[in-house]
């Protein structure tokens, strides 16, 4: 009975259910598409390099500055396939959880809290480790998704899209300007914040990465164990507990997955808006509602879109570049606004 409503469920959002075949197709056009896009970030940047000088580093020979550019891009690229794949994952989960089509780690404030959180404890407690970062980023936020969900789920009708779209997005310009508040007496700190606070994949090293991925790996586990459940509370509250749901539970868990994958991935990224808002629902017009798809494709989709993003940054500002976290915000805002029309928020 719950395969049959979630096959009907899939028909009423889209012309026609997607097959297992064409989805296995998407995917592996998807995979294709990332392999080349991780080439493409090894070699594109602001000195040219040969595929000798890469196959080098691989082998662990830095012996000329080709070898020593190739060695700096590679972490590069690993921290923005982790980081594209967590923001996707995310957004998709948040979009489940709260059943709104302009959930996005960004527009909900969750970002954003994390990255007051991170500037409060560098400007006030002289926070420096690499831990008390991510720590601190999973803290704030989880702070900020609950209060944005506890704003947006006051009045009548409850937590709707509208209302929480409205909330996140009021809770990030006040803490964007509490943020502000916090640098502004601090010179010495406001260089750094700044240049953190665009969202970037910039300067990552490994020591740098490596301290997020038990935090990351444990959202991914997290997030992609609820697909699930996301699909019963995409049925409904009600009929989601009478199929013998816990929904409450399940919303709970699922946004711990979302939190620990942006929390984890503002503190060694900075906030990167827009990307968990695009790439959910381009997947789910190609492949359909069910989240043990949606998922996976949401994950592989942001990496996909990070790393383009991060390798056009590089193209188009040449010899200098421009951090991702303002590419997606230009490819991102436009989309939001269509949307917005399409979805006709008033009515949501």
């Amino acid at each position: 009975m719950k395969a049959a409503i979630l096959k009907t469920l899939d028909h009423r959002w889209l012309p026609a259910a997607r097959s297992n075949r064409a989805r296995g197709l998407w995917f592996a056009g998807l995979l294709a598409v990332l392999a080349i896009f991780l080439i493409l970030s090894v070699t594109i940047g602001t000195r040219d390099v040969e595929w000798a000088d890469i196959a080098a580093v691989l082998c662990g020979v830095q012996d000329n500055i080709g070898q020593a550019a190739v060695a700096l891009r590679i972490p590069r690229t690993f921290l923005a396939l982790l980081a594209g794949a967590a923001l996707g994952l995310a957004g998709a989960i948040m979009q489940g959880v709260t059943r709104n089509p302009l959930a996005d780690p960004g527009i909900l404030g969750v970002n954003m809290g994390a990255s007051l959180a991170v500037v409060i404890g560098v400007a006030w407690f002289g926070m420096s480790s690499a831990h008390a970062y991510i720590w601190t980023a999973i803290g704030g936020a989880g702070c900020a998704a609950v209060f944005v969900y506890t704003i947006g789920s006051l009045g009548r009708g409850g937590a709707t899209p509208l209302k929480l779209a409205l909330a996140g997005a009021a809770t990030s310009v006040a803490f964007a300007s509490m943020v502000i508040a916090v640098v502004l007496p601090r010179g010495d700190i406001a260089g750094g914040i700044h240049a953190w606070q665009v969202g970037g994949v910039g300067g990552a090293t490994y020591e740098r990465i490596v301290p997020v991925l038990p935090f990351l790996a444990i959202g991914f586990a997290i997030s992609l164990l609820s697909a699930r459940k996301l699909n019963s509370l995409a049925l409904g509250d009600e009929l989601a507990a009478g199929l013998g749901e816990h929904v409450a539970a399940t919303r709970a868990i699922a946004s711990l997955g979302a939190i620990l994958l942006c929390g984890a991935t503002t503190a060694v990224c900075g906030p990167i808006g827009f990307l968990g808002l695009v790439v959910p629902h381009l997947c789910r017009n190609l492949i359909g509602v069910d989240h043990r798809w949606l998922l996976p494709f949401s994950a592989l989709g942001g990496a996909v879109l990070l790393l383009g993003a991060d390798i056009l940054g590089r193209i188009v500002a040449r010899p200098g570049e421009i951090d991702v976290g303002i590419v997606t915000a230009l490819i991102g805002a436009p989309f939001f606004i269509w949307i917005v029309r399409r979805q006709r928020v008033r009515e949501l």
